[in-house]
């Protein structure tokens, strides 16, 4: 099969299309026949290793000292089912599904087998593989952290980063809990974040959101790059709450000693299976009954999947960035 190639960190050149070998599915896995899958923030930091020291070692400890030992990039995926495990059974063949696919990575490839107790859903019929592609790391994250956030109607809700994969998910969910909803991100992404729902959008290169008098009762940072300590004091003083989405380590570390006051802030933490499930079969609904759509703002053929990362790296993408397979 063929499937993009990484071999050593560094710039998106580092991938490179091969020949590989075919997997085979073990008992309790399904084999996909990868058609879509996306270009997420963690696919490039993993590609150039683009952690904070604290991060790195680690990373590298799993992934690879020197050189990365998983071979295939690529988190999420949409395609489908071309054979099963003989103790599988909650999936068939022919089979339309999307699906996370974790450390193990290898979406970037023609064939991935995972395990059917994983992150592994059907696919919404009204999506085409490529908006199904993007729902599981953006729409299931910006459905996790929304969730925890208990946003109530008529809350005002701030979105850092919104313009992105998380954030355009987030934006409608927002929306979709009936809140006023001020979206922060690049100026060039304003008409797009109000066209799926945001009331109020600010420039964070032109405006300070802390510095202009505004209080919200949740403000969400899925680009964990917000100004942390001014942005709690930005929080309603009863009950206001700081969804720290993706946390670099010291917002993990200030999270624990910022809450109080009313204030209350909400650290990252991994989902549970239950938690999983229940947020994919939430997501499911909306889309659906048409209450949200992935927001795709360009498609790249795998052969081309390191322009894909170049373009990524730019800053200048709106929603997400697909890469089209089969």
């Amino acid at each position: 099969m063929k499937a993009m190639i990484w071999t050593t960190y560094g710039p998106p050149d580092v991938l490179q299309l091969q020949e590989v070998e075919k997997p085979t599915p073990k008992d309790n896995e399904v084999l996909i026949r990868v058609h879509a899958t996306s270009v997420t923030a963690g696919d490039n930091d993993l590609r150039g290793l683009k952690f904070p020291l604290a991060f790195s070692l680690p990373i590298r400890l799993v992934l690879g000292l020197r050189r990365p030992r998983i071979l295939i990039l690529g988190q999420e995926l949409a395609g489908e089912i071309e054979a099963v495990g003989k103790a599988v059974t909650r999936f068939k063949q022919g089979d339309q599904v999307f699906a996370w696919t974790g450390l193990s990575l290898g979406a970037y490839a023609e064939y991935k087998s995972l395990p059917e107790d994983g992150t592994l859903a059907i696919k919404p019929p009204n999506l085409i593989y490529e908006e199904a592609a993007t729902l599981a790391v953006g729409g299931l994250e910006a459905a996790y952290f929304l969730r925890r956030g208990n946003i109530q109607p008529g809350e005002k809700v701030l979105i850092y980063g919104a313009g992105g994969s998380i954030g355009t998910y987030a934006i409608q969910l927002a929306k979709y809990f009936s809140a006023e909803v001020t979206a922060v991100d690049n100026a060039w992404k304003g008409e797009m974040m109000r066209s799926i729902g945001a009331d109020h959008v600010i420039d964070y290169m032109k405006e300070d959101f802390t510095k202009n008098g505004e209080t919200y009762d949740v403000i969400v940072d899925v680009i964990g790059k917000s100004p942390f300590y001014r942005a709690t004091r930005s929080l309603a003083p009863n009950g206001g709450r700081f969804l720290l989405a993706n946390p670099p380590l010291s917002q993990r570390i200030l999270g624990r000693w910022a809450s109080g006051s009313g204030r209350k802030v909400i650290p990252w933490k991994s989902r549970t299976a239950s938690e999983t499930a229940a947020d994919v079969n939430f997501l499911k609904e909306l889309i659906e009954a048409g209450k949200i759509h992935p927001v795709i703002d360009k498609s790249y053929p795998l052969e081309q999947a390191a322009e894909a990362h170049r373009y990524a790296e730019t800053g200048h993408k709106r929603g997400n960035i697909v890469i089209t397979v089969a």
